[in-house]
Parts: structure tokens; C-alpha cells; sequence
């Protein structure tokens, strides 16, 4: 390493600042290009490099520089990565001296302009397009707005940053970002638009710039020249091209490409790695606490022969998208179900993978086990995906599944839980001459048991009928156990839940009917509990009960509050809950400081998929009619949980629309409450809108105390915001958001289209959870009823 940071350090004085002087063909102001199969581009005087528009599949065209002499035509800068443009569109520069990139009905789609003092421009024999003054001097150049890539001589300053593009063919941004970090002066790797921990980082500090040496090195500078950090040590000859890129898999190469075959030194005609890549093995490197990892949700990264990752599936799964394997596996079955009275534990079974986990996914573990607990443990919980077993170690795991990686390092086994199928039968084979004789030997010991022990037989299967007939006409009540052998639900003693609660001293909110106070329970193993006392022991109370008693204990989803138990004792009404840690959901959004963007991504698409499951996914159809932030619990992993049944209505089957009374909190109420229509599944959608733009913008949906008007009804302004093409204005500089901005335009899309006056119009939340998770195109939403109109 001294050697080398020697060597380095002896070029500083020559490059990559001394540069010879280059002949440049300039480029005058007024002169264009058009996206065509002609292929027309500005090219440097070497005729090394050029600048114009390149073709993309049989898609639109890319606006790009690219190396012109070889075959390939490797791009290594591009404009307009995230929208391609159309056959006919332009690139001017122009007579003030800017450069635009329009589409062909003159819809500006980039521009990069100084405003004065350009007199042309010029592609440059280093790859740096510029546009320059009189006296030569470069007002804005490509070199300074890098792509994925960066060149011999180009320099990067602090806070300038390379992003990867999407795929090998896609060159929207994609998953990965290098940055030179001004707080620190380090150089990081992270993924995007998930900013997490670096994967890779430099951790010296003091880095000025990261400089491309023209004879090959790449090397973190100090302020007064010195090498912090040696990237890339490699010389490569001037006979050779030379580039280094972010890729699509986030890892960081330098490649060099032979100017001449007879000068190749024995290289392929190609583009070869010369230098280890960074990091060497992004497998084992990457351990995010938000996000995917490496590869997408449930896949493994494996790094291959070529020290490239390959992204696979476990046993029992396939690819999302076929063609994109880093997007993420998918099960090729049905969920086991959570049905209490029906497990479904026999009709799964393990696969076996070693050396193989999601670090990231656990949710329980035991100590000193072996695999065969494990397993066990895992077939038996409807929660479980996958179990780790590892030195004694077993941690059971749920989708999605992140970080997944297989590499010796790692050890232990992953247990992955599949659906059985008819080959894992233990069906004898047709050929087994032992098996054919089988049946016979068992028909004849039937036939030769004697008939007292025929007779025992029977009056037990008697006996035991008599008993389960009775014992299941009679629920146990007995407190604090299940009411009957088919039911988690526990009974609950008056004196015992005041025991619980300390004397109900600890509350922790109030509704309608009732305060929830904090308990713990010494003799389950679900410690903390939260206490719902009904007060209002009116035949209203007394139906909130009974509606929270029907209508939850019927549902079972990792997005909903479970229900313990209860106490149905005189005039006491009381329902018992698990604890959730972490409050309301409107304590996150709206008691301090902005929470995460991606954080926020989580809790809706949790609140989605729960709406989902009591609207298409549940035995009976419930509508919850009070979906609102107070009424959506985050337990100690913020997962969200809905919560608070005591407004819900079951439909009957086949039923889809009933008449009640106006039921919900103001603000989050359909129109069709206040017009006496038959309500719907769709109020439950319009409620799930507004909480949804709350999200998005981290405040309540009315705000009267505002000094500007037009913000005080969150969904009239952030519709108006969407309509002029301002949505940075909801943004609020949150810098997650900044970097996500087609989610964002997407999330405000969906939300307008749940909060539609006409619930026919209003998607169900089935196709809304596939939009959340970009499986289903958003289409342009109507305008909604303001929210004043929507009462009237």
C-alpha cells in the first residue's frame, strides 16, 4: 500500500492537472442535432469520443457521449436517463448559450445553461463536454454532472456524487449512489432512494477530492494534494481506453479497452478489469436496516466466478420479473394461513440451504436448539418463512425477506418453509413387490383380530365422540384460558385485570366508549397488554363490545392489533390487547420531527394490505368505517397495526353495501355519510386516501390555524400542487423525498383517486396495494370533490 500511494504521489505534480494542450473542434451557438437513425453527433478532434443521441432498444433516444471508435459505443455520460427521448426531438445549442434538450413538440425535457459569456461549445478528447467563453474557459462542463461514470482527469469535489444506472439497458437511477461526503471528507457507497449505511465507505477522512489519474490511478486527495486513499492502483499504457463505473449491481470497476488490436498487449478487443472491484464482494457487504439489500425482497445474493453478484431465489420461489433478476423473488404458493382452528402445519415442509441468510428478517429466537426444533417451530408459526439455524442458534424469520446472501462466511442453514406437493407424498412405489402385499397382510389381521378387542374399539370411538360433543357444548370459561379448545381468546376476571393494570392508573388514550389503560400479565408470555375499559355501559357501549368481540376476534393478520381476550363480568366491559410500544400513528406523524420517507412507505402499504384482508381477504367482509391515524398502532418495529373495531360492519356474504347511521371521525368521513347512501367497502378507501396524504406530508388534513388559506384543507392543496406541477412544495425540503420524487408524484396520485366523490371511482384496496408497490400503472386522477363540497 506505501509503495503504491508512493507511486501516486510522484504522478501529482503531472496529472492529471498537466494536461497537454487539445485541438478542439468547436461547436457554434445555433447549431442542433436530431434524434434520428442517422445517428448525426458532434464529435471530439480525435474522433475519440461524441456527443449526441443514441438509440435505446427499440425505445426513445438518450442524450449521451460515448466512446466513438469502438464498436460497442460505450456511453460514459448521459442527460436524460430518466425519460428517453422521442424520434424528433432536438438538442440546441442555443444563441444565449444554453443547451436544451426538447422534445419534438418543443416540450423542454433538460437543459444546462450559464445564462452569458458562452461563446461555444466543444466535446473535448477526454470525454468533457463544455461550453465555454472566449477566452477558453469552461462555464459548465459534462465532467462536473457525472452520470455513472467517470473518466481519465476528471476530478470529483466534495458532495458531487455518481449514481448507477437501473439495469444494463435502462438508464434511469438506479439502486446505487458514490458520494464525497463535505461532512467528513469520506468517500461512501450507499443504495438509493433508501439512505441507509454505507456498504462501503473510506473512513480516514480529510478527502478533498476524488481524483481519475490519466495513467490509471484512482485516489482520495487532501486539500494540499496529499493521497488520503487509494481506490483504484492500476497503470494502464496510453494505448489503452480507459473508464471507471458504478454499475447496476453496486459495485464500483475500473476498465481499460485496447485503442489497437496490434497493440493490445495480448488483451481481448473488449472492455477487461484491471483493478479489484469495490467492494469485493457486495454480497457480504451489504447489510441494510431499510430496504432490500443487495438483491430485491426475498432473493439471496451469491457472488459468482467473475466476482459479480448474482441475484437468485430460494427453493419454492421465482423471479418477480424474469427479466430483472435484481428486482426480487416472490413464493410460488399460497401464504400458510393464520386461521387458528386450521394451522395448515402438515401441508408444509422445509427445504434445506446452506451457508445462506437474511440477518435482517428475525422476529424470534431461541438458544440451544437443534434443527429439528427449529423446523418444527417454524411449520407451526403462520408468521414464519424462514428459520436460521446456526451454533445452537434458531431465528425465525417473515417476509419481506432483506439482505438475503449465501457465502461460507455466513454458516448455519436456512430452513425455508414451502407448500407440500404431491411428490412429497409418502406414496410407496408401484414396483415394490413387499408394497403390493401390503394391503393384503393388513385386510387379513384385520379379519383375524378377535371380536372383544372390535368391540373395545368401538365403545371407545363412542366414548370419545360423547365427549367432544359435550365438552364443545360447554366452553371452558375458565380466567385467564382459552374460552374453548378452538380459541386463542382468554377469559378474563374483573380482579384479575385490575391486578394487570395496577388499579387502571396507567392510561395510555380515550375514545368514544372507553380509556385503555397499561398492563402486564405475569402468567402468559405476552407481557404487556393494553386494557380497553368501555365506560358507557349504554346498549351503545354494550354494542361496541360486541362488535369489537365479533368482528376482530374473527381476523388474524400481521397488520391488525390482536385481540387476547376479554371480560364480560356484571356490568364490567373490557377488552385486552397486545401492547404496542410505539403509539398511534398520529403521535408519529404529528409530535415532532418528520419521520423517515421510507418509514412512512412502510406504514402505508401496512395499512393497505390489512385494509385488503378485511375487505376481500377475511372470512366475512368487514368494513372498518374508522380508519384515521389514532387508529393505527405501530408496535416496537413501527410496523403498523390497525386498530379500534368498535364502529366496524360485517357484510353479509354477497352483500356489498348496508345502511347504518353516519359512523368515523369528521375529516376522514366518504360523502356518501353525510347523503344517507348504503355505504360501501369505498369509505374505507376514501379514509385510507386522506391518512395517505398525511403520510406524504407529516400534518393533518384540516389545519384552520395556517397563515396561508389555500394549505388549510390538505387535500384541496396538495391536488393543487399536483395540477401546476409543484409538488416540491410538499416536500418540505425532506431531502428522502427530494431523492424519491416518482414515488412521491405516484403516492399523491393514488391518494386523489381514493378520496374521488364517487365511490365507484375509488379503486379497492386490492389494486391500491398493487400501486403502492408500482406492480399497477397510476393513471391520471380526476379532480376530487373539494373537502367542503364532500360535506354538503
Amino acid at each position: 500500500m506505501a509503495s503504491t500511494t508512493l507511486t501516486v504521489l510522484l504522478l501529482l505534480p503531472l496529472l492529471p492537472f498537466a494536461i497537454p494542450a487539445q485541438a478542439q473542434s468547436n461547436i457554434t451557438l445555433g447549431s442542433s442535432l436530431i434524434a434520428d437513425d442517422r445517428n448525426s453527433s458532434w464529435k471530439s478532434s480525435s474522433g475519440d469520443f461524441a456527443f449526441g443521441f443514441q438509440r435505446i432498444g427499440n425505445g426513445g433516444f438518450l442524450l449521451a457521449i460515448w466512446f466513438d471508435k469502438i464498436p460497442e459505443k460505450t456511453v460514459i455520460w448521459f442527460a436524460n436517463g430518466d425519460k428517453l427521448a422521442p424520434q424528433g426531438s432536438k438538442v440546441d445549442l442555443t444563441r444565449t448559450g444554453s443547451l436544451v434538450l426538447s422534445d419534438h413538440k418543443g416540450e423542454q425535457l433538460w437543459a444546462r445553461g450559464t445564462g452569458t459569456g458562452v461563446s461555444h461549445a466543444a466535446i473535448l478528447d477526454t470525454g468533457n463536454f463544455v461550453l465555454a467563453d472566449q477566452t477558453g474557459s469552461n462555464l459548465w462542463e459534462s465532467f462536473n454532472e457525472p452520470s455513472d461514470t467517470i473518466m481519465p482527469t476528471q476530478v470529483l469535489d466534495q458532495d458531487t456524487k455518481i449514481v448507477s444506472r437501473y439495469s444494463a439497458m435502462n438508464y434511469s437511477r438506479g439502486r446505487f449512489e458514490l458520494s464525497l461526503q463535505s461532512k467528513d471528507g469520506n468517500l461512501n457507497m450507499h443504495t438509493r432512494p433508501v439512505y441507509d449505511d454505507a456498504y462501503w465507505y473510506t473512513s480516514q477522512g480529510y478527502g478533498y477530492q476524488l481524483i481519475f489519474n490519466r495513467t490509471g490511478p484512482i485516489y482520495l486527495a487532501a486539500k494540499n494534494g496529499s493521497v488520503v486513499y487509494t481506490m483504484m492502483s492500476g497503470t494502464v499504457s496510453s494505448t489503452n481506453y480507459q473508464r471507471a463505473v458504478l454499475e447496476y449491481d453496486g459495485v464500483f470497476r475500473q476498465y481499460v479497452y485496447p485503442k489497437d488490436a496490434s497493440l493490445s498487449s495480448g488483451r481481448s478487443m473488449g472492455w477487461s478489469p484491471v483493478a479489484s472491484p469495490v467492494p469485493s464482494n457486495i454480497c457480504t457487504s451489504m447489510r441494510q436496516s431499510i430496504g432490500a439489500g443487495t438483491c430485491g425482497w426475498n432473493s439471496y445474493c451469491i457472488l459468482g466466478d467473475n466476482q459479480r453478484p448474482k441475484c437468485r431465489c430460494p427453493l419454492g420461489y421465482s423471479y418477480m420479473d424474469p427479466s430483472d433478476e435484481m428486482n426480487g423473488c416472490k413464493p410460488d404458493f399460497l401464504p400458510q394461513s393464520c386461521d387458528k382452528a386450521m394451522l395448515e402445519t402438515d401441508l408444509f415442509r422445509i427445504n434445506e440451504m446452506i451457508n445462506t441468510d437474511w440477518p435482517l428478517s428475525d422476529y424470534e429466537r431461541y438458544d440451544n436448539v437443534d434443527e429439528d426444533f427449529c423446523a418444527q417451530v417454524c411449520l407451526s408459526d403462520c408468521l414464519c418463512d424462514v428459520a436460521i439455524i446456526r451454533d445452537g442458534t434458531c431465528w425465525k424469520k417473515k417476509m419481506p425477506l432483506s439482505n438475503g446472501k449465501m457465502d461460507p462466511s455466513v454458516g448455519g442453514k436456512a430452513l425455508i418453509k414451502v407448500s407440500k406437493d404431491n411428490s412429497t407424498l409418502n406414496i410407496p412405489p408401484a414396483g415394490s413387490k413387499k408394497d403390493k402385499n401390503r394391503p393384503m397382510i393388513i385386510v387379513g389381521s384385520v379379519i383375524l383380530s378377535s371380536s372383544a378387542a372390535l368391540n373395545l374399539i368401538l365403545i371407545l370411538l363412542i366414548l370419545l365422540i360423547w365427549f367432544r360433543f359435550n365438552h364443545d357444548k360447554k366452553p371452558e370459561t375458565v380466567h385467564g384460558h382459552p374460552i374453548n379448545r378452538f380459541s386463542s381468546m382468554l377469559s378474563f376476571t374483573y380482579e384479575e385485570l385490575r391486578v394487570a393494570t395496577g388499579g387502571f392508573t396507567e392510561e395510555l388514550g380515550k375514545g368514544a366508549f372507553g380509556v385503555v389503560y397499561k398492563g402486564v400479565l405475569t402468567s402468559n408470555e405476552r407481557s404487556l397488554i393494553a386494557v380497553k375499559v368501555l365506560e358507557k355501559i349504554t346498549s351503545e357501549g354494550d354494542r361496541e363490545f360486541k362488535n369489537e368481540m365479533s368482528t376482530i376476534g374473527r381476523t388474524n393478520h400481521r397488520n391488525l392489533v390482536e385481540l387476547i381476550g376479554f371480560c364480560e363480568e356484571g356490568q364490567h366491559r373490557i377488552l385486552v390487547y397486545d401492547f404496542m410500544p410505539n403509539g398511534s400513528l398520529a403521535d408519529f406523524l404529528f409530535g415532532g420531527s418528520r419521520p423517515s420517507w421510507f418509514k412512512r412507505i412502510e406504514i402505508a402499504c401496512g395499512v393497505a394490505r390489512s385494509l385488503l384482508y378485511l375487505h376481500e381477504e377475511s372470512s366475512k367482509q368487514i368494513i372498518h368505517c374508522d380508519i384515521k391515524p389514532q387508529n393505527i398502532l405501530l408496535d416496537e418495529c413501527l410496523t403498523a397495526k390497525i386498530s379500534d373495531f368498535g364502529l366496524a360492519k360485517l357484510l353479509m356474504t354477497g352483500q356489498t353495501r348496508t345502511m347504518t347511521v353516519v359512523r368515523g371521525t369528521k375529516g376522514y368521513l366518504a360523502p356518501e355519510w353525510f347523503r344517507s347512501l348504503p355505504i360501501s367497502v369505498k369509505v374505507d378507501v376514501y379514509s385510507f386516501g386522506i391518512v395517505l396524504l398525511e403520510l406524504i406530508c407529516c400534518r393533518k388534513n384540516c389545519e384552520f390555524g395556517l397563515k396561508d388559506e389555500a394549505q388549510m384543507i390538505l387535500s384541496d392543496w396538495v391536488y393543487d400542487c399536483y395540477h401546476k406541477e409543484e409538488l416540491g412544495l410538499i416536500v418540505d425540503g425532506d431531502e428522502e423525498m427530494i431523492g424519491d420524487m416518482k414515488r412521491v408524484r405516484r403516492f399523491v396520485m393514488i391518494a386523489m383517486w381514493c378520496i374521488q366523490e364517487d365511490p365507484s371511482l375509488r379503486p379497492s384496496m386490492k389494486k391500491v396495494a398493487q400501486m403502492l408497490d408500482g406492480a399497477v400503472e397510476v393513471s391520471v386522477p380526476p379532480e376530487p370533490a373539494s373537502f367542503i363540497s364532500s360535506l354538503q
